[in-house]
């Protein structure tokens, strides 16, 4: 942390007006609902008083926050409105002269910045995969191209290009990547020491999403929000910004989910109660409470994230408003003790198995010739398991424990350096469940192995991720048997 960056100080809840026993209430309602939360951090008068990671997430992880990144996009943009270098009312068109379409639209010249920001540009579909489909890797020129429907300023639509367009207003006025922009006017003076921003084909931070930071850096951003953009006496981001960036700008009432209901403001939502939040897809929250100067961040994988806010505010926010708590040290040390024990459930059943020194060490032959994977090989030891797996890119292996999370790096994937935990237990004799995770990532895979004779049959179900859930199968046939 950089030398004039601070700590978080840390309190008991109490001292601040918060009850233990009712966030350890919420952490206990966040398992029993069976919501996979990875962390969170609860902030009460500038001080934390609460505070877990789920096992096989730490405190150090960074985190991607989808679509939380994008209330960073807006905060850069709110610093190059500070500096004169943007106005909410320029045209989007006259930041990017060279490639708007042949005679643009009337809708189109009328779009402005602001509404980029509110998620008001006019369009009836989100432009993002207009975007990441062209052929000459020209996300502005997508974003222009597509039809404006209606009038800017007059109907909401998410809008994934919207953000990124943002991003891209900041690029075109300072010659900076938004992430490289925000290193030394927010990240570096609030603590935000790691944090690493996706790119798209032209050097602009993507903006919508692909932002990475932890929760403990989130907390800070949800801090300076709340400080209306002071932090450690100095003001950094005007009060106006702040205010415009978190108020109502536009309804999105035809929402049918009630936090979702409560307007939009600049790349911020308006949450029930009077609050705001950046959030992300599968549960990444940054809230920002004003009336009890309280923020609270969360990253997680959760289908629900409507199910999530309902107990932020049946156990966190209702409790907060009495006047006064007596100090509970019971509770208080029965928090403390919940959360330095979180851990991600692993599967049920056995740490061990007869039928798994049948196959440990034998080869698995895939039995399909269109099968992505060659082979596997179960290599099973007391503490677990070693995976390998043989691609036509070389062999992966993936360590797996049984009575623990093992973290390691599975090369498997599309990135060859994805940081991984993975557990591992049999649910019956002949059938060995592997729960995986990605550290940095909502991602993960649950991988059912079912062994029957001298055949296996893996299959696995992508968790974390967008549409239906993915399944993939392989199937093979053991090529040879240990001695």
């Amino acid at each position: 942390m950089p030398a004039t960056v601070s700590a978080l100080r840390h309190a008991s809840p109490e001292s601040v007006g918060l009850s233990s026993k009712n966030i350890l209430d919420f952490v206990e309602a966040i398992e029993a609902a069976d919501h996979e939360l990875h962390s969170f951090v609860v902030l009460k008068n500038r001080h934390v008083v609460a505070e877990g990671w789920w096992e096989p997430y730490r405190r150090d992880d960074i985190h991607l926050l989808y679509s939380l990144s994008k209330s960073f996009t807006s905060t850069a943009i709110g610093f190059t409105v500070q500096e004169g270098l943007v106005q909410l009312d320029d045209p989007v068109i006259s930041f990017f002269p060279s490639q708007m379409p042949d005679n643009p639209s009337d809708k189109l010249q009328a779009m402005k910045v602001r509404h980029l920001l509110s998620m008001s540009t006019g369009h009836d579909v989100d432009n993002m995969s207009d975007m990441y489909g062209r052929e000459d890797k020209d996300w502005v020129c997508g974003f222009l191209a597509r039809d404006v429907v209606h009038e800017p300023g007059t109907h909401f639509l998410y809008n994934n290009g919207a953000s990124y367009m943002l991003s891209a207003i900041v690029t075109r006025v300072t010659g900076m990547s938004a992430l490289d922009y925000l290193r030394p006017r927010l990240f570096d003076p609030i603590g935000i020491e790691q944090a690493t921003w996706t790119a798209c084909p032209n050097g602009v931070s993507v903006g919508a999403s692909e932002l990475r930071i932890t929760t403990e850096s989130i907390a800070r951003f949800g801090q300076f929000y709340l400080q209306r953009g002071v932090w450690e006496g100095e003001r950094l981001l005007s009060e106006a910004w702040v205010e415009d960036a978190s108020r109502f700008q536009v309804s999105n009432a035809t929402n049918d989910q009630p936090d979702w209901q409560q307007g939009y403001g600049f790349q911020f939502w308006r949450c029930r109660h009077n609050c705001y939040r950046g959030d992300g897809a599968f549960g990444q929250f940054c809230i920002v409470v004003d009336e009890l100067q309280m923020v609270i961040a969360i990253t997680a994988s959760v289908s629900s994230m409507q199910g999530v806010l309902d107990l932020v505010w049946q156990h966190l926010y209702e409790p907060a408003k009495v006047a006064s708590i007596e100090e509970q040290p019971d509770w208080h040390l029965a928090l403390k003790a919940k959360c330095a024990s979180l851990t991600l459930p692993g599967p049920g059943g056995k740490p061990s198995s007869q039928f798994a020194r049948e196959v440990t060490g034998r080869m698995y032959k895939a039995t399909s010739s269109e099968s992505p994977i060659l082979t596997t090989t179960f290599d099973f030891y007391p503490q677990g398991c070693l995976l390998t797996v043989r691609t036509p890119m070389g062999d992966k292996s993936l360590r797996i424990g049984s009575d623990e999370w093992i973290r390691s790096i599975w090369s498997a994937g599309a990135d060859p350096t994805a940081k991984v935990a993975a557990i591992g237990r049999w649910i019956t004799p002949h059938n060995y469940e592997i729960k995986v995770r990605y550290t940095e990532s909502p991602s993960g895979a649950n991988i059912l192995c079912h062994f029957s004779g001298n055949a296996v049959k893996m299959q696995t179900t992508l968790t974390g991720r967008f549409g239906t859930p993915e399944v993939q199968v392989f199937e093979g046939t053991a090529s040879y048997r240990p001695l």
